[in-house]
Order: structure tokens, then C-alpha cells, then sequence
């Protein structure tokens, strides 16, 4: 199936659609960010960009087994394991059973969940509705994950592409619906949010139907050994949807710390445009991950080389863009999600944007690179470099910067992180080319 065309229009094929599936999932947080501003101003984006770091712990476990379950599934039917059936039905099961801690907390203390997270009673008043409606919808999070990690591995990034951009769609017309014209505010918001993932697992559904599925049900118990196979190779996907969240927890506490909720707004502001950049080079890595697998499987170890490169020299020339686009119309930007006209966020908000965005110089390279490691299923090497830069290098930089330059310092956390991880990742790569 993979091997019908050449290894560069399937790298484009994949990747392009890719690209716009995560781009479709960074839009609508990006509108959440927008409508929350616009409704509640700074206290509204104070308390989203409190609870971004459970988003983020979510999506990373749904990721981790979703994307490892059906790594593995590429890897086996490649090779023509009998075993490559089952890691849908097993993911769907441990994702399920996972998301319960959540929806408990969300049943039980939304409240004490947004003062754990450093929010004060009035971002409290604010945040906890918030918090505990999009908690209870975390299995659909979870099993949206598994379902569009599937049928990408399965042939058909069309459709995954086509239920991710129709989720992000619906969220943000009922963002808008829900907040203005129904007045529910921040629970809108949320509700809107939680809905989406539901409609992403119904179009990823009618994968089913096509004659060229090959992913099966099976009847069959939680497996610790397959949960640990799929986690070997999720780990790099695990640590990358929940770095931002690492990142996020650590710079809220340490600017909380230094200027208050105000420079949290501001930095919910930048956080949340480069969920939009890092969305780039996510679709660039989850693109490229089942050729890189398929390829892997079948031991056409030229063509696994072809796709590396072509992602690393996407990733970079990406990652030129993102900055130039931050430097540039940083004011603009800033400008959309500060309804209230504060300067003095403004003014945070746009130094942080213009040096946090560095780090894409290298950023997209490491993405790009863990991928790589995680699809050829180098589990040390991709965890390894994946937990130096989701949470090692990352907070080590944010807490001596911090002390060092203060705000300035924060800023520039996530670039030095992400250099220094570059360093590793390119011994990593190298390693795994001398192996083979």
C-alpha cells in the first residue's frame, strides 16, 4: 500500500494532512483562549492556563497508548506477526480504565483541584466549573486518541484528518453559541470542549466500514505485558503532549511567584499560541510515523533514512516561520486576547512570545527526532531524550533562569531546554544509524 508511490509524495501525503489534523487541535484551544478572554477576561485565561496541565496529563496518557498500541499494530502486521491484532480493543480498555481517576476528581473536587493548582477563591470561582465539566468527558478524550491513532496507522490519514478538523470545528462554533448567545460563560466553553472528542471517535467510525479496515475488536482481559509493549513505544508521544503541561504547571507556580495572576494571563496567552507552533511539528512527527514504522517492519532501512531527513528539514524550515511570524506580529496577537486593553500584560505577553519562541529552532527538531526514535521503536533513546526535554531540562532551566534573570529568565527556559536536548537527540539519531 505504502510503497505503490514514492517515499517524498507519501511523506507530503501524510504529513500535509497531519498537519492540518493537529493544527485542527490547537485551533480550538487557541478559540477557547479567544472566547474566554473576550467573556472573562484576565481571570478567565489565568484559570484556563491553570488547568492546561490536566489537559495536558490526559492527552498524554491517550497518546501514550493510543499512538503506542497502533505503532505497535504498524510495526507487527508489517512484519506479519500474528499478534498485531487486539492493541485496538486493549487501548480502548486501559484508556478507559485510566480516565477514571479523572472524572472522580471532577465529580468529587473541581475546586480543590483549581487551588492545588495555585489558583486563588477568586480564579477558584472562576476555573472550578470549568474544571469539572470537561473532567467527566475524559474517557472520550482518551478513546478520541486510540481511534484517530488507529485509522492513521490503518491507511487513511484522510479520515483522521477529516474527524479531527470536524471536532475542532464544532468546538469552536459551540464555543461561541454556547458563551454569547446562551450565556453559560466559562461552562459553555467547557461543554464545547468536552463534546468535540465524541464527534472525532463518530467520523473515525466509518473507517470501520470500508472494505480496506483491518482493525478488529477482540473479546479479551487487560494485559499488563501489551499495556507495557504500547507504553515502550507511546513514551515519546506520552512526554510530548504532557511537556506543555510540565512547562505550564512550572511557569505558572514560578510566575505567581514573581508578578502574580497577571503574568499568568500573559503567559496563557503565550502558552497557548504555541500550542499552535508545537501542533506544526506534531503533525510533521505523527505524519511521518507510519512510514517510519511500515518502512521499519518491512527492513527498507534507506527509505526509513528518506523520511527522516525530509522530516527534520520540514521541521526546521517550519520552525524559521513560527519564529519570524512571533517576532513580527507579536503586537497584534497579544492585542486579540487582551480584551481588557491591560498594558502591563501586554508588555509581558509580548517579550515572552518574542523569546519563548527561540526554542522552535530546536524544538522541531526534537520533536521530529522523537518521533523517529519512537516509531523505529528505540524505547531508550526516545525515552531518554523525550522526559530530558518534556521535564528534566525544561524545569532545571526555568527554576536557575528564574533566579538568574527573573522574568526574563522563564522566557528563556524553554529555548536553553530545548538546545541542550537538541545535543542528545542528535547523539540519539546518530546511535541508532550506526546500529542499524
Amino acid at each position: 500500500m505504502m510503497r505503490k508511490v514514492s517515499v517524498g509524495r507519501q511523506f507530503a501525503r501524510y504529513v500535509s494532512q497531519n498537519i492540518l489534523g493537529t493544527l485542527g487541535i490547537s485551533a480550538y484551544i487557541l478559540a477557547d483562549t479567544f472566547f474566554i478572554a473576550q467573556s472573562e477576561g484576565a481571570d478567565g485565561i489565568a484559570a484556563l492556563n491553570l488547568v492546561l496541565p490536566v489537559y495536558a496529563v490526559i492527552y498524554a496518557i491517550g497518546a501514550m497508548l493510543g499512538v503506542g498500541s497502533a505503532t505497535r499494530f504498524a510495526i507487527d502486521r508489517a512484519a506479519g506477526a500474528r499478534d498485531a491484532q487486539g492493541g485496538f480493543t486493549h487501548a480502548l480498555i486501559w484508556t478507559g480504565l485510566l480516565s477514571l481517576p479523572f472524572v472522580a476528581v471532577g465529580i468529587l473536587a473541581p475546586d480543590g483541584l483549581m487551588r492545588l493548582l495555585g489558583g486563588d477563591e477568586r480564579i477558584v470561582t472562576v476555573g472550578a466549573p470549568y474544571a469539572q465539566t470537561f473532567l467527566l468527558f475524559t474517557p472520550f478524550f482518551m478513546w478520541n486518541y486510540v481511534f484517530s491513532a488507529f485509522v492513521r496507522n490503518d491507511g487513511d490519514p484522510s479520515l483522521a484528518m477529516a474527524a479531527t478538523l470536524s471536532s475542532s470545528l464544532f468546538n469552536i462554533v459551540m464555543d461561541y453559541v454556547l458563551m454569547f448567545p446562551l450565556g453559560m460563560g466559562m461552562v459553555g466553553a467547557a461543554l464545547a470542549t468536552a463534546i468535540s472528542p465524541v464527534v472525532g471517535i463518530l467520523i473515525c467510525s466509518l473507517h470501520f466500514l470500508k472494505k480496506s479496515n483491518t482493525i478488529r475488536l477482540c473479546r479479551m482481559k487487560p494485559s499488563l505485558k501489551m499495556a507495557f509493549r504500547a507504553c515502550q513505544v507511546g513514551v515519546a508521544s506520552f512526554v510530548g503532549e504532557i511537556s506543555s503541561g510540565v512547562t505550564t504547571l512550572v511557569f505558572n507556580f514560578l510566575l505567581l511567584e514573581i508578578a502574580g495572576s497577571l503574568a499568568v494571563a500573559a503567559y496563557g496567552v503565550v502558552a497557548n499560541v504555541a500550542l499552535v507552533a508545537t501542533s506544526l511539528f506534531s503533525g510533521i512527527s505523527q505524519g511521518a510515523q507510519p512510514l517510519l514504522s511500515d518502512f521499519y517492519g518491512r527492513g527498507e532501512r534507506a527509505s526509513v533514512q528518506r523520511v527522516l531527513r525530509l522530516s527534520v528539514g520540514t521541521a526546521l524550515v517550519m520552525a524559521v516561520i513560527v519564529l519570524l511570524t512571533a517576532v513580527l506580529l507579536s503586537d497584534p496577537i497579544v492585542a486579540a486576547f487582551n480584551s481588557e486593553g491591560d498594558a502591563a500584560m501586554a508588555s509581558m505577553a509580548r517579550q515572552g512570545m518574542q523569546l519563548y519562541f527561540i526554542g522552535f529552532l530546536f524544538a522541531g527538531f526534537n520533536i521530529a527526532g522523537t518521533g523517529y526514535l519512537s516509531a523505529i521503536a528505540s524505547a531508550r533513546w526516545a525515552m531518554i531524550t523525550s522526559l530530558m526535554r518534556g521535564v528534566a531540562a525544561i524545569v532545571v532551566c526555568a527554576v536557575v533562569l528564574a533566579i538568574l534573570l527573573g522574568m526574563t529568565g522563564i522566557w528563556l527556559a524553554f529555548a536553553t531546554a530545548e538546545a541542550i536536548t537538541a545535543l542528545v537527540m542528535l547523539h540519539a539519531i546518530r546511535s541508532e544509524q550506526r546500529r542499524e
